[in-house]
């Protein structure tokens, strides 16, 4: 595949939404307020509309929601490409809040656990395009393998795991071969995770999440994404404003930090000279944060997330904001980038 992703025979485009905030990520986000977002990213797509989602967003919330609302607006699904990264399933919720991630995803109706085999893939995928209704994932990956993996117990529970993937990503590509999809991928937030996965399985594309952003880049990753980039994979990053970290929100990657806590001490102190350079340089965060993560060398698409209708159009000006030279400079001379 070409560096130069296809899909409905137009190129993929460099600004893909994320859909985690119609599972109502760390907030309850009306119906009303859902379809006025999914609204406004076909309104303001220059070509194709790139949705990425997953059946852990909001236990499958976010599919069911994008496709109710793709179907009341009558969108043609020739205009939609909608990634589906697999592996989390949709079960009844016996318990007061999800048993996955507590305390992060609202007033869900669901649980969902993971099913990472060659069976359990085929199981979520079936699941999500029921979801999703007439509107079906033309992008598919193995969604948070980094997390699985992390379960392990020893070395060999960890191969178990790691062959428990391969089998995953063998239901992939005979989903591919027999057309039921365009391209197979992987997403993960430990980067080393990606690597190991592209040493065993030709990838189409690949999402790096919470590891390519202003706040942290280190040289191995620049180095591997440019790599895979040479070999025509895409390379999607996202999550660039850490759970909204960069930009303010209390949350950095899932996790609640407290200023009072000396271990989260160092994070607030980083924002706060962010956010004083950039008001020094009349430039916003949020325009720093996106410029870096989308310019990295390599990258050619960003997925960015959000629960306002009203800054969808503002997600399209930023990837043509232009950030001076001087500003990085002066990043690296405080020491707030490498």
């Amino acid at each position: 595949m070409s560096a130069a992703l296809l899909m409905n025979g137009q190129p993929f485009p460099r600004l893909i939404f994320g859909t985690s905030g119609l599972g109502n990520l760390f907030t309850a986000v009306d119906y009303q307020e859902k379809y006025n977002i999914v609204e406004a990213c076909i309104a303001h797509s220059p070509g194709l509309t790139v949705f990425d989602s997953a059946g852990k967003y909001g236990a499958g919330l976010a599919l069911e929601t994008l496709g109710t609302v793709l179907k009341e607006l009558g969108t043609s699904p020739g205009n939609i490409v909608i990634s589906n990264k697999l592996g989390w399933y949709r079960t009844e919720l016996k318990t007061p809040e999800p048993t996955f991630e507590p305390g992060v995803w609202k007033a869900l109706k669901h649980d969902a656990v993971q099913r990472i085999s060659y069976n359990g893939i085929i199981e979520c995928f079936e699941q999500g395009n029921e979801l999703l209704g007439a509107y079906l994932p033309q992008l598919v990956s193995v969604h948070d393998p980094d997390e699985y993996l992390a379960k392990a117990k020893d070395e060999k529970h960890w191969m178990q795991l790691y062959d428990d993937i391969l089998q995953a990503y063998q239901a992939l590509f005979d989903l591919k071969a027999k057309g039921l999809v365009a391209a197979v991928g992987v997403g993960a937030k430990d980067w080393t995770i990606l690597k190991r996965i592209s040493q065993d399985i030709n990838l189409d594309w690949m999402m790096i999440a919470n590891s390519l952003t202003v706040f942290t880049h280190p040289p191995a990753l620049l180095q591997f994404i440019a790599e895979q980039s040479s070999k025509g994979v895409h390379i999607i990053n996202s999550a660039v404003y850490h759970s909204g970290f960069l930009l303010g929100s209390e949350y950095f990657d899932y996790r609640k930090l407290d200023p009072s806590r000396q271990e989260d001490k160092p994070y607030f102190e980083w924002r706060e000279k962010f956010n004083n350079l950039c008001e020094s340089n009349g430039i916003r965060p949020v325009e720093a944060c996106l410029q870096f993560g989308l310019n990295v060398p390599g990258v050619k698409s960003v997925a960015v997330n959000t629960t306002k209708a009203n800054r969808v159009k503002e997600n399209y000006d930023l990837v043509n904001k232009e950030i001076p030279h001087s500003f990085w400079d002066q990043m690296k001379a405080e020491g707030l980038m490498k």
